[in-house]
């Protein structure tokens, strides 16, 4: 291990960026829970104003305000309508109350117009900000923005493929022979991941659950006797279990501005599987090219795939797979990408993997690995062991494909990593550290693509076979690389060694959250009993502090992932070998917060779905308007992305 320069550098690395978490278990304020100083407040406000029935809306409208803004709403408008009153009063000596009838809202308008010169500044900004406050909250109630949109004419134009993550892809059984091991017949059709069922058969039929979830190591497919598919159609992606929306903001503020399921679909897929499996045996990628054919047919107009997370991968391999030539790809030619596809909407890709990815292959540590949610964390945590969580995950080859890719050029090397701050003691590239020496396994650290291949010394021959088979994680230097890589299916998940598809009329849409601490490297300790347990070291507990070390991101994808987007922009680069345009727009993380999916302008991996501001932009892109949308740089990913050596441009 390499000697420090000095302390340890802090959990979270110094950046522009960095936010404050708000504590797991916190909770939204409930509409029907208010404190007893806010009712006798609202109270008091109908009272005096019992007349005035604007205030006593305000006081029972759906979505209420903190006590604070509301009393500084109540304030502004009572001084506000005193200001008026004394104006009023004084410029029409002669009033009377007739005068009144000839009042109506121009004049108010008006009135307002004419004095805003002379209001005391701080009355603006506080009008102004309680305005900005009102907005923001509007924007998260259902069809708000497909509906302000629409008032602004925009309309439904390029069908729509929505190709999700892990999280947001319910598998269901079709089992229905049960066997001695699992009554399977019970589950018929019942999601065992996605669902409530899920944690129900995790605490109460373990093993069943166990036996349908698990793929067979040998062949990757389902085990002889179950069978478990993913479940179609649009309500397959849009909750993930009752009350947590995945991609049901999305759906509603498309179908706002007139789309229907004529016009979107989902394609759902079974994530557990490889690329290749996903083809052999669902036929997935030839049904996805069927329906993107059948809208440029049927409605003359090319198509615009919006994925989520994992689903840029399966993007990214279907551009491949859709132009190759041969009896098990989609023999599209050369033209097809460019001719049937408008856009490319990218949303918290996992494009160049993610660290966590190691770490659950590895020791089965789940802290919000591999973009599961908090639910199947949970169970998974609470009802499994690390060494029963390593071999479930090691059972899916799905995984294994966001395993992180470009190596050190990427990822860093012991001494250096392109993200490292220069307060940091130790870099980034030293992806897995050891802080206590026990044997040569912990005499030194290890960098990304070591602890790649130290995870496959650690797991079964066959997922070592199982993974190379389907994937590669190197980095492609030249142009002549790039080429013969072409007819490698195990290259065609990583846009580090196969380039995107010659597609000059192809737009990209890179929409990403940033300002949310993410894992970036981690501390193990190697275990001093190795006859205790199958696994020989484990991320550091007890008394060693930091154990995780956080880096850029949106709290489940590492910010380096997205460093291909900014690489695609080179000038003549032979990773775009069409000049797709590159459009990037990063969003600050900015939780609300009392809301636990965080709020209009959250940029959590998931949550983001949600976010108002991204909403605008998908619906922008399919309504052809992507032209208007601005690039937009918020972390230093541009410069970090400058730093990594390609090669060969």
């Amino acid at each position: 291990m390499p000697p420090r320069r000095r302390k340890q550098a802090s959990q979270t690395p110094e950046s522009d960026h960095a936010v404050v978490q708000e504590p797991v278990g916190a909770q939204p304020v409930e509409d029907d829970a208010s404190a007893p100083e806010t009712a006798t407040t609202v109270t008091s406000i109908t009272r005096v104003n019992e007349g005035h029935s604007a205030h006593h809306e305000l006081a029972h409208r759906k979505h209420r305000k903190p006590l604070k803004q509301s009393r500084r709403l109540v304030f502004f408008l009572g001084a506000l309508l005193g200001i008026f009153l004394a104006w009023y009063f004084a410029a029409a000596p002669e009033f009377s109350f007739d005068s009144l009838n000839d009042l109506n809202l121009d004049s108010f308008a008006d009135f307002f117009e004419d004095m805003k010169g002379r209001l005391p500044y701080w009355i603006l900004e506080e009008a102004n900000d309680i305005s900005q406050k009102e907005q923001t909250m509007l924007k998260t109630e259902a069809f708000a923005v497909g509906r302000a949109m629409y008032a602004d004419g925009l309309r439904a134009k390029y069908p729509v493929v929505m190709v999700p993550g892990v999280i947001s892809t319910g598998l269901e059984s079709w089992c229905v022979t049960d066997t001695d091991e699992c009554a399977c017949e019970q589950y018929f059709r019942k999601r065992l991941w996605g669902s409530w069922n899920m944690l129900r058969a995790m605490l109460l039929d373990k093993n069943c659950w166990l036996k349908h979830i698990m793929l067979d190591p040998m062949t990757g497919l389902d085990p002889n006797g179950y069978k478990l598919r993913a479940a179609q159609g649009l309500e397959a992606a849009d909750f993930f279990i009752t009350g947590y929306w995945i991609w049901n903001k999305i759906l509603e503020n498309l179908a706002a501005i007139a789309y229907d399921p004529n016009m979107m679909h989902t394609a759902a897929y079974d994530w557990r599987l490889s690329y290749m499996d996903l083809e052999r045996r669902d036929g997935y990628f030839s049904k996805l090219k069927t329906i993107i054919e059948e809208n440029r047919n049927r409605l003359n107009e090319k198509t615009v795939l919006v994925s989520h997370s994992m689903g840029s991968q399966v993007i990214f391999y279907f551009f491949k797979w859709v132009e190759a030539e041969g009896p098990q790809f989609g023999n599209g030619g050369k033209s097809w990408v460019n001719d049937h596809i408008h856009a490319f909407v990218d949303i918290s890709g996992s494009s160049l993997g993610t660290p966590k990815s190691i770490v659950a292959l590895l020791s089965g540590e789940m802290k919000d690995t591999v973009q599961l949610n908090a639910l199947a964390v949970y169970g998974l945590e609470k009802f499994f062991s690390r060494a029963e969580r390593a071999l479930l995950l090691r059972s899916f080859p799905g995984i294994a494909s966001m395993l992180p890719k470009g190596g050190e050029n990427v990822w860093g090397s012991l001494w250096s990593a392109i993200d490292d701050a220069d307060s940091q003691a130790v870099s980034y590239g030293n992806f897995i550290q050891f802080r206590n020496t026990m044997s040569d396994l912990s005499a030194k650290n290890l960098t990304v693509p070591e602890s790649i291949e130290y995870l496959f010394t650690q797991a079964p021959r066959w997922f070592r076979d199982r993974v190379e088979e389907n994937y590669s994680h190197g980095l492609a230097r030249t142009r002549a690389e790039v080429l013969a890589n072409e007819a490698d299916p195990r290259k065609w998940i990583n846009p580090l060694e196969v380039a995107l598809p010659n597609a000059p009329d192809l737009r990209i849409f890179c929409l990403y959250g940033v300002g949310k601490s993410t894992e970036r490297a981690y501390v193990y300790q190697e275990e001093r009993d190795k006859g205790l347990v199958k696994l020989n070291v484990s991320i550091a507990a007890g008394g060693m502090d930091a154990p995780v070390i956080m880096g850029e991101g949106d709290g489940t994808v590492s910010l380096i992932t997205h460093s291909i987007c900014h690489r695609w922009r080179d000038t003549n680069s032979k990773f775009n070998p069409g000049g797709s345009k590159v459009t990037i727009v990063e969003m600050q993380h900015e939780p609300e917060r009392f809301d636990v999916r965080g709020g209009p302008k959250t940029a959590d991996h998931v949550d983001i779905l949600g976010r108002a501001e991204l909403n605008e932009l998908v619906l922008k892109v399919a309504a052809g308007l992507g032209d208007e949308i601005e690039d937009r740089f918020v972390s230093k990913l541009k410069d970090y992305a400058a730093r990594i050596d390609l090669g060969e441009n």
